[in-house]
């Protein structure tokens, strides 16, 4: 390796030593960290369903830094989130990591006028993986059944729900951006619970990981929604995984209210679901052709 490649190296990792001195010593941080408390914590120090203030507090600063200077991420729109009260974000799901969810949370968190902490859904498999479940479940991400969300939003919480499901998360880099099918339980569920739903863009995380082949046989075996064979995976092994250092970007929509039935036909519920989707779509073309680079 050349001096200059050692000297380059070198002044990178100087760099995000620096931004984590910054990121430790910032009081505006420690402010918002505060959002990150609850009353129903138990004696163990977890709420209900295993989310640990102390815990994600630990976390931040590191994700903070990933963020800040490894996504660079850019928000757009994230006034329209209600400072308080019970809250839906309807978002686009890719990436084959769930980074996309970490990048959304760590917004309303940072950048956010009034911080707030953001309960994300999860896949059922999610709780069958070793070590990782146990680590999402304390940085507040729940198994999203109706159940636990009425419970969330009785609360007051702000929750993050993938639509697409395991399906977006897996597309193929040629479907980049193609919306998968939206569930409808997210619509349901607003309505029973007269929750504003507030629709979100993820621009970036299609090209942190590009698949080029979902190896659907093998990931039935392992019990997983997909197995994407990219460009770094699994020829690099688990460094594979690690995602490109894409710039995030994140467009929030006005929030959107619906009345109605929850217990109406599928049709008409449907019909509710489809003005989310275009919604999101709309601002995903929005946040496409403003963007002038991938890794910019």
């Amino acid at each position: 390796m050349s001096d200059d490649a050692l000297t380059t190296i070198a002044e990178k990792l100087e760099q995000l030593a620096e931004g984590m001195r910054d990121t430790l010593a910032d009081p505006e941080l420690d402010r918002r960290l505060v959002s990150l408390d609850r009353d129903n914590i138990n004696e163990f120090g977890f709420d209900s369903f295993g989310y640990s203030p102390s815990y994600v507090k630990q976390v931040v600063p590191v994700a903070t830094l990933l963020y800040r200077h490894y996504f660079r991420t850019k928000v757009y729109g994230i006034e329209h989130i209600p400072n308080t009260g019970r809250v839906m974000l309807i978002a686009n799901h890719s990436g084959q990591l769930p980074v996309d969810a970490a990048v959304i949370a760590l917004s309303t968190l940072l950048d956010a006028h009034e911080p707030r902490m953001v309960r994300s859904m999860v896949e059922r498999w999610v709780p069958t993986l070793p070590f990782a479940s146990v680590f999402l479940s304390r940085c507040g991400q729940v198994l999203g059944t109706p159940e636990n969300c009425r419970v969330l939003l009785d609360q007051d919480e702000l929750l993050l729900v993938f639509p697409e499901g395991a399906k977006g998360i897996s597309k193929t880099y040629d479907k980049r951006y193609q919306l998968q099918r939206f569930g409808h339980g997210f619509m349901r569920l607003a309505l029973e619970k007269n929750t504003p739903i507030v629709p979100v863009a993820v621009i970036g995380a299609e090209e942190q990981a590009p698949s080029l082949y979902n190896w659907k046989w093998l990931a039935k075996q392992m019990g997983a929604p997909a197995l994407p064979i990219t460009p770094f995976f699994p020829w690099l092994g688990p460094l594979g995984l690690l995602p490109l250092p894409v710039r995030y970007h994140l467009h929030f929509g006005e929030p959107m209210h619906f009345e109605g039935d929850a217990n109406d036909d599928d049709g008409t519920i449907g019909r509710m679901v489809k003005q989310v989707k275009n919604r999101v779509r709309d601002l995903i073309h929005t946040g496409l052709n403003t963007r002038t680079s991938v890794f910019r």
